[in-house]
């Protein structure tokens, strides 16, 4: 795996062995950066279940001015920590040590505002719902923020319409799909 494009461009990123996280492919992340890329300049970044912290440290080459990475797998955090430095992007980021829940909590306490958050969390589980959930309450949202939910094919939506979001965009691949949500 390797950073695509931006002042990273072609380092190779470190991934945790075993099964525990699950990459998103090239082609996929190409296809999500061409979405993203005309709001990441200067953007406040969110990477929650960040795995190896690809899909942060790709919006931070991009153009992202902070990335804050979240990831509660010791294996993935090591890699996420020396995928940072080898990038040499660690001074633009932050990582949490935790859950994806306890981090919207501790950013909470921050005053911290994302304007984009990405998540991928382990599918058919359900915790993209109860982020979502917890998401439409917290201030570390804002009118513009941008939710991308990294999801298998079979992942339904349809509680956002008692939610304060709303999908605006679907780019479905083989498995799996990026929904992109937004503030009604």
């Amino acid at each position: 795996m390797r950073v695509i494009a931006g002042k990273a461009r072609r380092l190779q990123l470190k991934t945790p062995e075993g099964f525990d996280t699950r990459p998103t492919s090239d082609k996929h992340k190409e296809t999500l950066f061409n979405i993203l890329n005309p709001y990441l300049a200067d953007a406040d970044f969110l990477d929650l279940f960040a795995g190896s912290g690809a899909i942060g440290i790709e919006a931070l080459s991009r153009g992202a001015k902070y990335a804050a990475f979240v990831e509660d797998n010791r294996a993935a955090l090591d890699c996420i920590r020396i995928n940072l430095q080898n990038t040499r992007l660690e001074k633009q980021a932050e990582v949490f040590a935790m859950s994806a829940l306890e981090a919207i909590r501790a950013l909470e306490i921050k005053g911290k505002v994302f304007d984009i958050i990405f998540m991928d969390p382990p599918y058919n589980r359900m915790l993209e719902c109860d982020l979502l959930l917890a998401l439409q309450h917290s201030n570390i949202v804002y009118c513009n923020t941008i939710i991308i939910v990294e999801a298998s094919l079979n992942t339904g939506f349809d509680y956002l319409e008692d939610t304060k979001f709303r999908i605006f965009k679907k780019k479905e691949y083989k498995t799996s799909q990026h929904v992109f949500i937004e503030v009604k």
